[in-house]
């Protein structure tokens, strides 16, 4: 169906990689605990959007692109944790401006901001962009016409069972941090912990090595 073989198979295995801890797991984590529940969900969505912008790319074939050359690799490797840091930073000199969002002013800016900030710190990991170049066509008959159309059904069921695995770390990540914000000494822990977070990230993402 749709060009696409082992459909089970894909599915199982997209739980098993959701449920393994990685950047994208701790980016959602950092942003339920320091800014709460509302900006945790909108964080996984624009994180899930990513996922699709990497399906595309990896069915249009532009993905080889990171695949074949190092200097391709290098910059967008770079932008993407120069992009994660700069986000820490701002919560670490800003730590009282991260509160829960549902309860500002401005809050659909700050929630496209939410977004947009998900789409990118995703779409600008290339260890992403390699690892569906390499896993997607697995699951793809190699006798279909429409190549990006099995792509496209495969990146949704990834962006699916994401998405459900992200809400659940939304909302234990927010309840976690919403008991411990009652203590005054933890409540300032947990809002500079999501700067921290990131900044690691992105040192992490700048150090890493494609595979």
């Amino acid at each position: 169906m749709f060009g696409i073989h082992d459909l089970p198979l894909f599915i199982i295995s997209c739980i098993l990689l959701n449920l393994t801890p990685g950047q994208d797991t701790l980016y959602i984590i950092g942003r339920s605990v320091g800014q709460g529940r509302t900006a945790g969900i909108v964080s996984v969505i624009g994180i899930m959007t990513g996922v699709l912008v990497h399906t595309l790319l990896a069915a249009l074939g532009l993905s080889v692109i990171l695949a074949t050359s190092a200097m391709a690799f290098a910059i967008v490797k770079y932008a993407g944790a120069l992009y994660l840091i700069w986000i820490g930073v701002r919560f670490l000199v800003q730590p009282d401006g991260s509160g829960e969002v549902a309860h500002t002013a401005d809050q659909t800016r700050k929630r496209w901001k939410i977004f947009s900030q998900g789409v990118l710190t995703n779409v600008l990991n290339p260890k992403v962009a390699l690892f569906f170049l390499s896993f997607l066509p697995q699951f793809v008959s190699a006798q279909t016409q429409m190549v990006v159309v099995p792509f496209i059904v495969l990146g949704l069921l990834f962006f699916t069972t994401g998405s459900i695995w992200g809400l659940v770390l939304v909302y234990g990540a927010s309840w976690l941090s919403t008991r411990f914000r009652r203590r005054s000494s933890l409540g300032r822990v947990f809002k500079r912990l999501p700067g921290l977070l990131f900044v690691g990230l992105g040192i992490r993402l700048a150090f890493s090595q494609a595979r």
